[in-house]
């Protein structure tokens, strides 16, 4: 009886064993998204309504944006959209309508220009949520913002937020090229 005895705590030591492993790397792992992802973690998570769930989305957009040939802006190109983004910053005053859907357009451009894909708005922010975590509720607002500007229903002052909301999300993205290789590495080291 005494060999059984010790052949069950034996099992029950390795099986306590092997959850306490389990659960310290599915702290690891959520620990390393919400690094990784910032809000956007919590965004998921409430969006998807499950932890495990959410948590195997962004993995997944990681992987795809992976795949993806995401390239630092030229100087000159960072240049020309610096340039292009004071001229429409400088319509608002006058046109406050058409400044947000010309800021709109140029955070579209940026994104192409990189390489992130263009398909529907919400596969356009979780590509940019994987390198862009701290900005993309500003492109979530500045969208909603955007759409009720062309059903005409956005007031001068949801226009000025919406603009700020694009600035955030458009700075972000004219990185230099310096940054970019200094996140990528940042990045993987997270990923790893």
């Amino acid at each position: 009886m005494d060999n059984a005895w010790v052949v069950g705590l034996v099992i029950a030591l390795i099986v306590v064993g092997a959850i306490a492993i389990w659960l310290f790397n599915q702290k690891r792992r959520s620990d390393r998204l919400q690094e990784q992802f910032g809000p956007e973690y919590s965004h998921t998570v409430r969006s998807e309504g499950d932890r495990k769930q959410a948590e195997e989305a962004l993995e997944a957009r990681s992987r795809r944006v992976e795949q993806l040939n995401i390239r630092p802006l030229s100087e000159s190109e960072r240049d020309q959209f610096a340039s292009r983004w004071r001229t429409t910053q400088a319509r608002f005053v006058d046109d406050p309508m058409a400044a947000t859907r010309e800021a709109d357009d140029l955070v579209g451009e940026v994104m192409q220009v990189r390489g992130y894909p263009m398909g529907d708005f919400e596969q356009r922010t979780e590509d940019i949520s994987v390198d862009h975590p701290h900005v993309v509720e500003h492109y979530r607002a500045a969208h909603d913002i955007a759409l009720r500007n062309l059903d005409r229903d956005a007031n001068t002052e949801e226009l000025r937020t919406a603009f700020t909301h694009y600035r955030a999300l458009f700075e972000d993205l004219l990185e230099t090229e310096t940054q970019t290789h200094a996140e990528s590495a940042a990045r993987s080291e997270v990923r790893g």
